[in-house]
């Protein structure tokens, strides 16, 4: 959590000045820099003007649950104001880029419908939009900082950096760098250049960081941190790399002048980024710039205080959308991490979200609770099936092809597979979460050789309900087969049940018998769906339908009843 006391501190208790300027902000007026809260309500309103936002993936690996939370926030606020979505690929790390990522995490995005307006495959008026393809403007920059004495040329070695570090931590001391090199002349260091000497170039921070205003945590910065007297080898400093040996940018310098470049107005990402916020303002400032907003939203936290990992459901996106979850479910259960509104209900599509958004982000960490996840597919699975649509057909689909996968499964005769799926998904819409259970929930559904256990020892007890329900439902004709007439002759049978119960009580042979309409309910589906759960149960008869139906009725009741075996219906096995 943000507020406690070494949040950022490393195993030595050290906390780097930026770092310290994040604690002063956050624990308010504390020691470092300080804060100065503005107007809340003010900060949380949309800007007056059209928003241009990015999301600035890198392709290193899988977009995750975080990742596609900090998309949509800033799809949400260039939509709601009328602005424009900026897809960057920030793939100067050569050395973690995973081929085929960037590829698959455009496709994540389509499929959760934030689609860029300016971005690889795209193109727009800034490109290109590959930070690899970006380098000599980097380069160009990085000597405007040169010359103007915001940076300087680090010849150091990569071995003299490391025992510089080690040694600093034998000692308890930060391991930033000590500017040896910022004492080298301009006119040796620019010798030294160019004959081919390896160095890179790093930022010369200043002693205080200019101030700016998050749209979350208010004002931040400003104030001096308290002096220390150190020595001449206790001097350290942050002057983070800018631009590395192999002339490739940090992320520092790439995603500030990106973004100017771009015309980009705001910028909302997650905490972690906050303590780098500092120095990319002083950049700013170095190059005459004016910065752009910035939104620093919470972490994604899990049940037991911990940043959300892979372990915790925080895998790509892309398992989400094979288990069935919708992308409209997935991006209103992402859009309340860390948002919040004061609408009735939480089922808020695609065009709600964009005109109800605003910057009204909650100050903290957000705790995920995927119960919520699940809520919000079993409202938008219920809605879909109710429509009967585009969103059902895909739904029927993707069911049916999970039936399809399993070595043995039965349709009653005469059913396809598509019409079955979508009969059973609109009684019971609800049961497609997770996807991946639609057959073992439904099993019954597909397997008629149904085993009841447990049936001979309750049998005379419920034989002659089971009886009377048979001979109710014999009565119903093939066409009058429908859920509304199965229900009526379900709700007679119980009737002349309770009635033989109330005679019991008065000496018959049923004395002491108690059989409530929960009980008989319960051990009809024992009967017709061995046990399992579902949709009601005259919409599960009418699906499975009159042959059989009755046929499970027959194969339940003892042999000495008066109701014949029907002989069981035809069935289709394996059927598409």
């Amino acid at each position: 959590m943000l507020s406690k006391r070494n949040s950022f501190a490393g195993s030595n208790g050290w906390v780097c000045c930026a770092c310290r300027s994040l604690r002063g902000s956050v624990q308010s007026r504390g020691r470092g820099f300080a804060s100065q809260p503005a107007d809340r309500k003010s900060r949380q309103k949309l800007p007056a003007k059209p928003a241009r936002t990015r999301f600035a993936p890198s392709p290193t690996g899988l977009l995750h649950l975080g990742s596609l939370r900090t998309a949509l926030f800033n799809y949400l606020l260039a939509r709601a104001t009328g602005g424009q979505f900026l897809l960057r690929i920030e793939d100067t790390d050569t050395k973690r880029t995973v081929p085929g990522a960037e590829d698959r995490i455009c496709r994540d995005l389509e499929w959760a419908g934030l689609q860029w307006d300016e971005g690889p495959e795209v193109g727009g008026p800034f490109g290109p939009y590959r930070q690899s393809e970006r380098t000599a403007i980097y380069q160009t920059h990085v000597q405007q900082l040169l010359e103007s004495g915001h940076a300087y040329r680090c010849f150091c070695s990569a071995q003299r950096l490391d025992e510089l570090a080690r040694m600093r931590s034998k000692l308890g001391l930060p391991t930033d760098y000590d500017r040896t090199c910022h004492g080298i002349t301009k006119e040796e260091s620019d010798e030294k250049a160019s004959k081919g000497h390896s160095h890179v170039i790093r930022l010369k921070v200043p002693d205080v960081y200019p101030r700016y205003d998050d749209l979350i945590y208010g004002r931040v910065g400003g104030a001096r941190p308290p002096k220390k007297i150190v020595t001449h080898a206790q001097q350290s400093f942050e002057d983070p790399v800018l631009l590395k040996s192999d002339g490739l940018p940090t992320y520092h310098l790439a995603n500030v002048v990106d973004d100017h470049l771009m015309k980009v107005t705001h910028v909302v990402r997650a905490v972690e980024w906050m303590p780098s916020t500092p120095k990319h303002v002083y950049m700013y400032e170095a190059f005459g710039w004016q910065a752009p907003a910035y939104a620093h939203v919470g972490l994604l936290l899990d049940q037991q205080g911990q940043k959300l990992s892979k372990r915790h459901h925080n895998t790509g996106i892309d398992s989400y959308r094979e288990s069935g979850i919708f992308p409209e479910a997935l991006d209103n259960f992402v859009a309340l991490l860390g948002w919040s509104h004061s609408l009735g209900s939480d089922k808020l599509g695609p065009a709600q979200l964009i005109s109800n958004f605003d910057l009204k982000f909650t100050k903290g960490n957000t705790v995920v609770s995927f119960q919520k996840l699940n809520f919000l597919q079993r409202l938008y699975s219920e809605a879909y099936a109710e429509a009967d649509g585009s969103e059902l057909d895909l739904m029927v689909q993707r069911a049916s092809d999970v039936v399809k996968k399993q070595e043995n499964f039965q349709l009653p005769a005469g059913q396809k597979l598509p019409d079955y799926v979508r009969a059973i998904l609109k009684a019971d819409a609800k049961s497609y979460t997770p996807l991946t259970d639609f057959f073992e929930r439904h099993k019954s559904f597909f397997q008629f050789d149904l085993q009841h256990d447990g049936m001979e020892n309750r049998r005379s007890e419920y034989a002659s309900f089971v009886v009377e329900v048979y001979w109710k439902l014999q009565d119903v004709s093939p066409s009058e087969w429908t859920k509304e007439k199965i229900h009526d002759q379900l709700d007679q049978a119980i009737l002349t049940v309770k009635s033989t119960d109330m005679e019991a009580k008065e000496g018959t042979t049923l004395s002491g018998t108690k059989r409530t309409p929960k009980d008989l309910m319960s051990e009809l589906r024992k009967i017709i769906m061995a046990s399992r759960p579902g949709p009601p149960m005259a919409d599960c008869m009418q699906i499975l339908g009159r042959e059989s139906t009755l046929e499970r009725l027959s194969r339940a009741v003892p042999s000495s009843s008066t109701v014949q075996q029907t002989p069981s219906p035809e069935y289709a096995s394996n059927a598409a």
